[in-house]
């Protein structure tokens, strides 16, 4: 009997596309990823789909092997990108329950940090074999005997690969922190913000805060990462000024406590989110603002309740 008739392959896709995005940092990219690899799996002749022992196993293979092709030429696209690019924010619980756990507790990241912007924007500066290793071991649970033949070294190397990618995740201080600290600072600076007190806000910011907005050439923002306590501080209060109509509607993301822009057209009942902003809390203070602003990466957030 054929491997198709007795196993549900689709029942993997909500795993693969959880994996994809977690490598590639875009739902898109990750869909697309998935797509083709089951395009791959039913390009197989019955008799090959039926001697395939783990379905499951040669899926995450594959998808994992196309989301490698992306990174190679994702890399020189996102140098085309107008503006500054950043990965897609996504809620917290967004892929729950679609990952592995791997069985020691300080060679993985937990399953909401995994989403992180900071997490994701730490991995954009890992090679691909890096990224591919760390989120399939450190996320997934993937043995190394099984990440090596993925990537194409050896165990003892892959091992290498996850360890420098876990070590830049939390040279970063991406992962670890204390959440309620993060919410904490946030909703203090949504307060500033929202009331307008330049002072108090300035004296949430990190010294070397840093903001990223990514608007991909479709609606406006800031084409520079913007530097300096004074300089953010007047960028963000500069939104609010812009369009009053805007509100700041709370959510939670694998950063913590964070905010959804909503609004920003006359007579718009349907509270469209115009943005995702989320935070980077270091030693209680502010360092990293991301806002993301590009339509194509709000796309999850338009069915939010």
């Amino acid at each position: 009997m054929a491997v198709e008739e007795t196993v549900d392959v689709h029942a993997e896709r909500r795993r693969l596309v959880a994996l994809a995005y977690r490598v590639l940092g875009t739902t898109a990219e990750a869909e697309d990823a998935v797509q083709e690899t089951y395009l791959r799996w039913y390009r197989l002749g019955e008799a090959e789909r039926a001697a395939v022992v783990n379905p499951s196993a040669w899926l995450t293979t594959v998808a994992s092997r196309v989301c490698l092709d992306v990174l190679g030429s994702a890399r020189h696209r996102r140098e085309r990108y107008v503006g500054q690019w950043l990965p897609e924010p996504v809620p917290a619980q967004h892929f729950a329950g679609s990952a592995g756990e791997a069985a020691d507790p300080f060679e993985r990241v937990s399953l909401a940090e995994s989403v992180s912007t900071a997490v994701l924007v730490v991995m954009e500066a890992m090679t691909p074999a890096e990224r591919v290793a760390f989120v399939l071991h450190d996320v997934f649970a993937v043995p190394f005997g099984e990440v090596a033949a993925i990537v194409g070294r050896t165990p003892a190397a892959v091992r290498q690969l996850a360890s420098s990618a876990r070590r830049r995740v939390r040279e970063r201080g991406a992962v670890g922190l204390d959440r309620a600290v993060h919410d904490d600072v946030v909703r203090a600076f949504a307060h500033a913000a929202g009331t307008g007190d330049l002072a108090a806000l300035s004296a949430l910011l990190d010294p070397s805060v840093t903001l990223v907005s990514d608007g991909g050439g479709v609606v406006s923002a800031a084409r520079r990462p913007v530097l300096g306590v004074s300089n953010v501080a007047r960028f963000v209060l500069g939104i609010a000024c812009k369009d009053p109509s805007l509100r700041l509607e709370p959510t939670v993301t694998g950063d913590g406590l964070a905010f959804l822009l909503v609004g920003g057209d006359a007579g718009d009942q349907g509270g469209r989110v115009r943005a995702v902003v989320n935070f980077g809390v270091t030693d209680g203070r502010v360092r990293e603002v991301w806002i993301q602003m590009n339509p194509a990466k709000l796309r999850v957030w338009d069915a939010r309740p």
